[in-house]
């Protein structure tokens, strides 16, 4: 039966959206790279946000990748979820998810003085605690995998038992807690500095529209399917969104009322930090 005109005007939306959040997420990646390349410089930018970043990326391009073109993935998905077995990851989610890691990894080889030249600070690492969510999700990775290896049923080919699509939603997840974890260090070094520059407030725009298509288009695509289990068994891309929107606000916030200060000032206290990071470099202060 062929659709009516509502379920084609729906279906032309969610499409709209998704191509809307996907240009204004994959835009937003650009901002940073390009000041930081302008200025010659990291300072203002936490390091543990593009550390996240890249591990987050990477594992949110494979398990799109898994659910759009794997079979044995995509009929799990339908036996876990059979109200609404056709998964709600597009296209644009894949494409999105491939784009923003190699940004990711363009923005975190930026703070690696031998390739780039760039000023940094003395913190050239991620700090303990965001190594040790980085390694554990790795770890976590590992676990899931092992269990579907060793108790899985049919080489976790079964999803009645633990199976090839859980290390999907593991990874899936993994995105999720880097999302979470990846914007606090930026927010506390924005604090502690009482300033915003080196951080750009262009991303953060990008990303509050961004996240407003993204999380219009799984409303509407879980309305088509009769199902809000579009959105349940689509935690990520639902979390990504709201998650995003949060911190756009404290950003914007920050950076448009706390700590709004002249440009001479910035730019003082931008040398200011960058002789208090050259000194600490040298033992010296």
């Amino acid at each position: 039966m062929a659709d009516s005109v509502p379920v084609i005007v729906a279906k032309a939306i969610s499409r709209v959206l998704g191509w809307a959040y996907f240009l204004c997420w994959s835009a937003s990646f650009y901002p940073q790279p390009i000041s930081n390349y302008n200025r010659k410089s990291t300072l203002g930018l936490a390091i543990d946000f593009p550390t996240l970043n890249v591990l987050g990326f990477i594992a949110y391009t494979i398990s799109t990748a898994a659910f759009l073109y794997s079979p044995t993935i995509q009929s799990q998905y339908a036996i876990r979820h059979p109200e609404s077995p056709e998964t709600t990851v597009r296209f644009n989610d894949f494409l999105f998810a491939a784009h923003g890691a190699v940004m990711c990894i363009i923005i975190y080889s930026q703070f690696f003085p031998r390739i780039w030249g760039f000023k940094v600070g003395s913190r050239q690492k991620a700090s303990v605690a965001v190594l040790g969510i980085f390694w554990g999700c790795l770890l976590g990775i590992l676990i899931v995998w092992l269990l579907v290896t060793t108790t899985g049923k049919e080489g976790g080919k079964d999803a009645s038992a633990w199976a090839w699509v859980d290390v999907v939603y593991a990874l899936g997840y993994v995105k999720l807690i880097t999302v979470v974890v990846k914007y606090i260090p930026q927010v506390h070094v924005n604090y502690k500095r009482k300033s915003t520059l080196g951080w750009s407030i262009y991303p953060m725009l990008l990303d509050f529209s961004g996240a407003i298509f993204s999380t219009g288009q799984l409303i509407i695509d879980s309305s088509l399917q009769g199902s809000w289990q579009g959105i349940t068994a689509n935690p990520v891309k639902f979390g990504l969104g709201n998650i995003t929107i949060v911190f756009d606000v404290i950003f914007i916030c920050q950076h448009y009322i706390l700590y709004r200060v002249p440009a001479k000032d910035e730019e003082d206290q931008e040398q200011d930090d960058a002789e208090r990071d050259r000194l600490l470099s040298q033992h010296i202060y």
